[in-house]
């Protein structure tokens, strides 16, 4: 089973485009949900994104940012 935490960092790695990897995020803290600010501490910290409030995705973040979407497209196909 997924924790929440987890949940919230996947759903974080989901939202950076893979297309551009000139283009980062920016978690601000008096917006964003309160699980969204501590994903993206811990994602900092385990060294998959530049900082502690978005930035850019490391390699080993593109990594995990590509199988965390490719997940998701296999889970959202439509049955063949």
């Amino acid at each position: 089973m997924l924790t929440p935490d987890e949940i919230a960092e996947i759903n974080l790695l989901c939202q950076f485009n893979l297309a551009n990897s000139q283009e980062g995020l920016k978690i601000h803290q008096h917006d964003a949900e309160a699980a969204t600010v501590a994903a993206a501490e811990r994602l900092f910290t385990q060294g998959l994104i530049t900082r502690q409030d978005g930035g850019y995705l490391t390699s080993l973040g593109l990594d995990a940012a590509e199988h965390s979407q490719a997940l998701l497209t296999i889970l959202r196909a439509e049955p063949a």
